[in-house]
């Protein structure tokens, strides 16, 4: 009895393990051992029977968590779009555009990997839509298969990092951090970590052109009426957008949060190109080329409704919910404009959002009876003693817990993970004086790797499921072409996994690459504010002496000598405090 008493909470969080090994539902295994364990805690005499009586109110906390809503909005929107063909389109618009170029499909999928994670935010809409549409292209023209595999798995996991994602939005919760912080921070990581992997396919191609293909002369479908590519207009304008995007940023205030400029810039650049290739279009001037306007035409609304999402949360105009729910009015209205929005589609969209929304929802309340019933077994105290005291500090912590999140991803995704571990990791990195939103969106990008490890990783299994199980022949070349096999799938995700390790490894050598701290207020030393109150007390109290002549009612006479009056009584102590802690926090004397 005495070393379960001393080990209870090693025992309870070894016996989450093995539940979840055996394969139970990860919401009830969390529940049950929860429950069990603070059952034994009451008959070991560790837990007070009234302990285990907030366990209601936490439920209906998570119930009432306005915050969780922003979870049905953006799963509803990314639903909407990528049943409305929109995915389709995009691909099929930028693989012309990146076409006659080695890699330039590859290009295409992981720049659409990014947009859909921009509106999507679920990694199974976006590897499911880029594995159907653009995996027989990549086959047809000859793409190595690892290559073509690896690049849409990894792609479509852009959509745990880039906002609006859902990963994040649990993770502020868990924090107890705003996600907007969240989604400010992870901007920034999102796009350079896209970078990387167009940085991989470009050194592929360079070293091993024969993999990553151009695309022969006759698919290239998108061309003038002389047969030219129509690329000098393409150019000409993203030249003239940007150009004018950057004038816009450099009249900005040097004070104005990076995020912010970015946001703004980049709807200057879009609102630039729509408007001269609508101008073209409708005085048919004939400036632009077919190319240019199906570019503009294409890629601008789904910009446009990032940026409306993202923008209004960044520059504070609406809350992540708000933002959610303008997400999915817009995603209405452009499957509206595109006529396929039909009830079948609102139907599949609606059920799926239930079903993630409920999802997530089952798996927090049995993550907050596990919780709990861990403290009462005094389960955060052995875990703060057993990281804290880690030789190196915070980059001995960082390297510890980095390992054990990229190991634990081999068999626990990314809910899992955010609601059993990172209640643990959280409270250790706050007193080691790690700021938690850096915190959260580092383990975001670790988290991503969970989705593409072989062999339990969720993105390959999707992929898996829409590749070809078998030999077939090209409908339009009559090439024999052969299945994707399983292996091929997981040696392609191989390199990804090692480029989010580096990113990691970034995040922690330029802290700067995360802006944390966005929207904190300043902080306040409590010791200081107190030494400082005390001589504030000291010098009322000497200053409210009354002299001993002075008559009821009558003001004090003045001292010879002197022309002033004695001084004031004192002020309330409580009002001393709060001026103390204003002026701490203004940085000023008082």
């Amino acid at each position: 009895m005495e070393f379960l008493t001393a080990n209870m909470a090693p025992i309870m969080f070894a016996s989450l393990i093995v539940f979840l090994l055996f394969g139970y539902s990860v919401a009830f295994s969390l529940a049950a051992c929860g429950l069990f364990f603070g059952l034994v805690g009451i008959e070991l005499g560790m837990i007070n029977p009234s302990f285990l009586q907030s366990l209601p109110l936490r439920m209906f906390g998570i119930m009432q968590n306005d915050t969780l809503l922003a979870i049905p909005f953006f799963t509803f929107m990314g639903l909407i779009l990528e049943r409305s063909g929109m995915a389709e389109d995009l691909l099929d618009t930028i693989g012309q555009l990146f076409g006659p170029i080695r890699g330039g499909l590859a290009y295409a999928v992981i720049l659409v990997g990014a947009m859909l994670a921009a509106t999507t935010g679920v990694v199974a809409a976006s590897v499911i839509s880029m594995g159907l549409i653009s995996l027989p292209i990549m086959l047809r023209y000859g793409y190595d298969r690892r290559i073509a595999t690896g690049v849409i798995a990894a792609s479509g996991t852009l959509a745990q990092i880039i906002p609006p994602s859902l990963v994040l939005i649990v993770l502020a919760d868990q924090l107890g951090r705003s996600v907007g912080d969240l989604y400010a921070g992870a901007f920034i990581p999102g796009f350079v970590l896209t970078g990387l992997y167009i940085g991989f396919v470009l050194l592929v191609s360079l070293i091993k052109p024969s993999a990553v293909p151009a695309l022969p002369l006759e698919a290239r479908t998108i061309r003038e009426d002389d047969g030219s590519t129509g690329m000098r207009s393409v150019g000409v304008l993203a030249l003239i957008s940007v150009g004018c995007a950057v004038a816009f940023a450099k009249t900005r205030d040097a004070a104005m949060p990076l995020d912010e400029k970015i946001v703004l810039s980049m709807c200057v650049d879009m609102g630039v190109a729509f408007v001269a290739a609508l101008a073209n279009k409708s005085f048919k001037l004939g400036l632009l080329s077919r190319m240019a306007e199906r570019v503009t035409f294409v890629l601008i609304p789904p910009l446009a409704l990032i940026f409306l999402v993202l923008g209004t949360i960044f520059l504070g105009i609406a809350t992540p919910t708000e933002g959610g729910a303008m997400g999915a009015l817009g995603a209405l209205i452009m499957a509206i404009s595109r006529r396929r929005l039909d009830l079948g589609l609102m139907r599949q969209a609606m059920d799926s959002t239930l079903k993630v929304s409920a999802l997530v929802l089952f798996i927090l309340i049995g993550a907050t009876v596990f919780s709990l019933a861990f403290q009462g077994v005094d389960g955060p105290i052995w875990v703060e003693h057993l990281l804290s005291g880690l030789p190196g500090g915070q980059i001995g912590f960082l390297i510890v817990v980095n390992v054990l999140v990229f190991f634990l991803a081999f068999f626990l995704d990314f809910f899992e993970l955010a609601f059993i571990v990172i209640p643990l990791l959280a409270p250790v990195a706050d007193k080691l004086g790690i700021d938690l939103v850096w915190f959260g969106v580092l383990l975001a990008v670790n988290m991503q790797t969970s989705f593409m490890h072989p062999p339990f990783g969720f993105a390959l299994f999707y992929l898996r499921s829409v590749a070809p199980h078998e030999d077939y022949t090209d409908k339009v070349t009559g090439k024999p072409i052969k299945k994707v096999r399983i292996e091929d799938i997981y040696w392609g995700a191989v390199p990804f996994v090692l480029i989010q390790i580096i990113m990691v490894g970034l995040i922690i050598a330029f802290p700067g690459l995360v802006p944390s701290g966005v929207h904190k207020g300043p902080t306040v030393d409590a010791d200081k504010v107190f030494q400082q109150l005390e001589v504030q007390m000291d010098q009322a109290s000497d200053a409210a002496t009354p002299p001993p002549a002075a008559d009821f009612g009558q003001p004090p006479a003045s001292a010879p000598g002197t022309d002033a009056a004695a001084p004031a009584p004192a002020d309330d102590p409580m009002k001393a405090l709060n001026d103390a802690i204003k002026a701490d926090a203004a940085g000023k004397k008082p």
